[in-house]
């Protein structure tokens, strides 16, 4: 596995981030609908996996292959151009601009959810058998899941707000991380391996995904789970998109810009000599 200095692989965040404000609308709809679709149908085969084991780990062992599957054919998600447009602003490369980023981020965010409804739909009818009859043991934990992250939220009212928000945050730490493992190999198994890491451990530890979750809870309210519309909008999307843009901004995006891109000024051989050494114990 050929590895990049982090010098080099945020230099190439940063051009990441400048060709994703510069893509022309139809590409970024294209890129970003195929997306949401192979994400919401590893998170489907995830929950499938888990009900037939009984072993919650493994489904999140291989969820990431869905994951690694629409980076290496250059999809896009929401939670990754979150991290990766602004960059191309900060370091002010030519014509980036904030206008720019909110117009790919509206964008992915259309083509995210269409490509997950699309499956949503789609497996609704696979776990119903064409809504013939009650949903099957994996609909019906979809259905779960959609109550219990939503009104399970709700129920705690403020509290239940910050950890939604929380969740979302650790999340898209997680998964940008994913992201920007892909820039640092050139071969496509280090890739992968970079990639399923911190992917495997947002999913197994049920941090909060904006994409994931356009799958999920349109698949509940469709299953007839009982929580509302409105519900996974408020006590859901909309915090956890907060969250996601929160964390893979802050704890990826700007802190590897600031350190490898930006680095401080180095300490001078003078400044060194200044020190006074600790006296012995």
């Amino acid at each position: 596995m050929a590895y990049l200095a982090p010098a080099e692989f945020v230099t190439k965040m940063i051009d990441a981030g400048e060709s994703k404000i510069f893509m022309s609308t139809r590409d970024t709809l294209i890129r970003s609908y195929m997306a949401g679709a192979i994400l919401a149908l590893a998170a489907a085969f995830a929950i499938t996996v888990t009900v037939q084991t009984g072993i919650p780990i493994i489904g999140a062992a291989l969820f990431p292959v869905g994951f690694c599957l629409l980076y290496l054919m250059g999809f896009d998600l929401l939670t990754g151009v979150m991290t990766l447009a602004p960059l191309a602003v900060i370091d002010k490369r030519p014509g980036c601009t904030w206008a720019g980023v909110l117009r790919n981020w509206g964008l992915v965010f259309a083509g995210n959810f269409a490509g997950a409804f699309t499956v949503a739909v789609m497996m609704a009818i696979v776990f119903t058998f064409g809504f013939s009859q009650a949903p099957d043991a994996v609909g019906a934990k979809i259905g779960a899941i959609g109550e219990s992250r939503t009104v399970g939220y709700a129920a705690f009212g403020a509290a239940g707000m910050l950890t939604l928000f929380i969740r979302g945050v650790l999340c898209n730490w997680m998964v940008s991380t994913g992201v920007v493992g892909a820039m640092m190999s050139t071969s496509v198994s280090g890739k992968i391996l970079c990639m399923w890491m911190p992917v495997m451990l947002f999913f197994a530890m049920t941090f909060e995904h904006s994409i994931v979750n356009m799958f999920l809870f349109p698949s509940g309210l469709l299953l007839g789970a009982k929580f509302s519309f409105m519900d996974y909008l408020i006590w859901n999307e909309i915090p956890t998109i907060l969250g996601n843009l929160v964390g893979g901004l802050t704890f990826v995006g700007l802190t590897l810009y600031s350190t490898h891109a930006r680095t401080g000024a180095k300490r001078t051989a003078k400044a060194k000599a200044n020190i006074v050494p600790m006296a012995a114990e």
